[in-house]
């Protein structure tokens, strides 16, 4: 099934999704996007349904076409105090502010968002499915985030952040049994299933 453009009829209609919501340990990463009215490209997709390298193309390609995009993020330390659903809408309010200009409407993945500067919007569950600037914006967020991830790997070798960009893998888990966690871990996550004290 083709992706749709936008919901409303606006020329500045902002696409917004964010990326690591579920993970043990690094920021989330939120992005907005407003694509022209033509744009299309075939790969364009949610991006947990697009491959790593065809991902890296479609960054390239949206961030050079699209009419405006933003990044936003919070910080672990940030999520621990906020929680990650305050969290994941704070980074996609701030993606929202670094987006260059301001939206006349604002569609969001999901089916939760709190008001952002009086903009009318409107939340999509699967919307990175169905939307293509939710899809462009959720292209930009993973890339963005498993960039972010692959540079901390190398301070941080033994968690593997390079392939599991900090999410729960078993081997993610036996290295914080084994090394302990870093300040990039979420403390009020469960980061192992046998609740050990690891702080």
């Amino acid at each position: 099934m083709a992706l749709l453009s936008q919901i409303t009829d606006f020329q500045f209609e902002a696409g917004c999704d964010e990326a690591g919501r579920g993970c043990l340990a690094g920021p989330v990463v939120a992005a907005a996007v407003i694509l022209p009215p033509d744009f299309h490209h075939p790969w364009l997709n949610d991006s947990k349904q697009v491959g790593k390298s065809h991902r890296e193309a479609l960054r390239k390609i949206i961030e050079s076409e699209s009419l405006f995009w933003g990044i936003g993020s919070c910080s672990p330390a940030e999520i621990d105090k906020i929680n990650i659903l305050n969290a994941s809408i704070l980074a996609m309010h701030r993606a929202l502010d670094n987006l260059g200009t301001l939206p006349q409407f604002i569609a969001v993945d999901g089916n939760r968002f709190k008001p952002w500067r009086n903009v009318a919007h409107k939340t999509e569950v699967k919307g990175d499915g169905r939307f293509l600037h939710i899809a462009a914006a959720s292209i930009l967020a993973k890339t963005h985030r498993d960039t972010l991830m692959e540079n901390l790997h190398f301070a941080h070798p033994h968690y593997g952040w390079d392939r599991n960009a900090g999410y729960p893998t078993a081997s993610h888990r036996q290295a914080i049994r084994d090394f302990g966690i870093t300040e990039h871990h979420r403390k009020t996550f469960r980061l192992l299933p046998e609740q050990l004290s690891l702080f």
